[in-house]
């Protein structure tokens, strides 16, 4: 027959926590301490990949602002052939040029 399941108390509790901690710091102290090559090596390889990150970010810092210099041109172009279109405003003698002529053929058409 099974013993049933017995709740450990606060003293088996802390005992429990206790042996933990120790086997955590046992296991801390028994691994070796790391080899001055080794982190020199670890040192180098992480400012290698810093440095071939930062000419990425560069390159892709330099790519975007050339779109946006060509976005910006191409805007501008726009504009200008949309100014170009545009009819252009006349002037009051151009405008009393063009009623005159209008009167005038009125008149030759009544002759």
């Amino acid at each position: 027959m099974m013993a049933g399941y017995k709740e450990p108390g606060f003293q088996d509790r802390q005992k429990a926590a206790m042996e933990a901690r120790q086997k955590a710091l046992a296991k801390l102290k028994a691994k070796p301490p790391v080899d001055p090559e080794v982190l020199a090596e670890r040192a180098a390889k992480a400012a290698e990949r810093e440095q071939a990150q930062a000419e990425k970010r560069a390159a892709a810092k330099a790519e975007k602002e050339a779109k946006a210099a060509a976005e910006r041109e191409a805007a501008e172009q726009a504009r200008l052939a949309a100014e170009a279109a545009k009819p252009k405003e006349r002037t009051a003698e151009e405008l009393k040029a063009a009623r005159d002529a209008r009167y005038a053929a009125r008149k030759a058409r009544k002759k």
